[in-house]
């Protein structure tokens, strides 16, 4: 296995459906932008209460996403949005 070096960002997913189809809409929005995403983590769950129901779930994610061996050699970061 090769040594790796990843940057973080933190992203917030959002649903109506519940706490996995936020995750989910996070990591397929951050996929269209990011490449080599490898992992996340989930921060915070938060939700917005409307007339005593669940109306919308929040969760803070933090993403990975592996830096290419070129820019991680050169010292810069790769852009994520290439």
């Amino acid at each position: 296995m090769s040594n790796h070096v990843y940057k973080m960002v933190e992203l917030v997913g959002s649903s109506t459906t519940g706490t996995d189809d936020a995750i989910r809409n996070a990591i397929a929005m951050a996929s269209g932008s990011l490449r080599h995403l490898d992992w996340f983590e989930v921060v915070q769950t938060r939700g917005h209460v409307v007339d005593g129901k669940v109306a919308h779930y929040q969760v803070t994610l933090k993403v990975a996403f592996r830096l290419e061996a070129q820019a991680a050699a050169s010292g810069q970061a790769s852009s994520p949005n290439t």
